[in-house]
């Protein structure tokens, strides 16, 4: 046997391994959140007689209201895609965004909700949480990465990038990067958590059921971000988060999984050449 042929087969065997992994990896994600659904809709037919107080025509009205000002908001953005987020404007948005989040807990608690025990804040403990909205987020890498991928295919590698990416990876000061990553971090997956999946899914699982709830949250959850080249990976990450939500009936896990994906995203970003793979 010659040698470069026994070198050849030998540094072939890693990237063979590798290939192998992420396989396997691939696959176990697709079970995972295939268990998870075929769990949720089992458990739905189940309860299905259980009396429970859930969202009615009031909260189907607010929500209604909300979804029209999303939509008018894409098509704002759309028509102006020119327009570039600062630093500014991102500070403008996060408290527009938790004066919405306070008046529906406001409505909600007028309206005789007790938005803890809807919201599950207290079904399970904070570390049980963080341990399972973890797993569930590392099962959900392969699918994103996969729609990631099929999007970078069909629109070219060098599509641009979200707009508070942008910001980020072109910031200049430690208080502007400090302001994005607490916003990113800390700020937004409870914000957006509580307005998509606790209250958005919550008004459109009670009138379309859990399946097509799901899959219309995450469409309102990509949209809502207004960049097409992302649309797709979105989806999925939505469809993720909210799958994870519905299954084990707390809000929390579904915070931990954005608030994580968000961490990782920007570590990735400030670190390109550690992870530059």
């Amino acid at each position: 046997m010659r040698s470069d042929g026994f070198f050849a087969a030998f540094g072939a065997a890693p990237s063979f391994v590798l290939n192998a992994f992420f396989a396997l990896y691939f696959l176990a994600s697709v079970y995972v959140y295939i268990s998870l659904v075929r769990q949720i809709g089992a458990r739905t037919s189940v309860s299905a007689g259980e009396p429970t107080k859930t969202f009615g025509l009031p909260e189907a009205i607010l929500a209604g209201a909300l979804i029209l000002f999303l939509l008018v908001s894409i098509s704002a953005s759309a028509s102006r895609p020119s327009v570039e987020l600062s630093a500014r404007n991102l500070l403008a948005n996060l408290l527009f965004t938790m004066f919405v989040v306070l008046f529906i807990m406001t409505f909600l608690q007028l309206r005789g909700f007790d938005l803890s025990s809807l919201a599950g804040f207290f079904k399970i403990g904070f570390v049980r949480a963080l341990s399972t909205g973890t797993i569930l987020l590392l099962a959900a890498y392969p699918l994103i990465l996969l729609a990631n991928t099929i999007t970078q295919r069909l629109l070219g590698s060098d599509s641009s990038k979200q707009n508070i990416v942008e910001v980020f990876s072109g910031s200049h000061t430690i208080e502007q990067r400090i302001l994005i990553i607490i916003f990113a971090v800390a700020i937004a997956p409870v914000v957006e958590e509580f307005l998509f999946r606790f209250f958005l899914y919550g008004v459109i699982k009670r009138y379309l059921g859990s399946f097509l709830g799901i899959i219309v949250n995450a469409v309102l959850f990509a949209a809502a971000h207004t960049h097409f080249p992302s649309f797709v990976p979105l989806f999925v990450l939505g469809s993720c988060f909210t799958i994870a939500y519905e299954w084990s009936g707390s809000i929390l896990v579904a915070m931990t999984m954005h608030s994580l994906f968000n961490s990782v995203t920007l570590i990735v970003l400030a670190f390109p050449e550690l992870i530059s793979q």
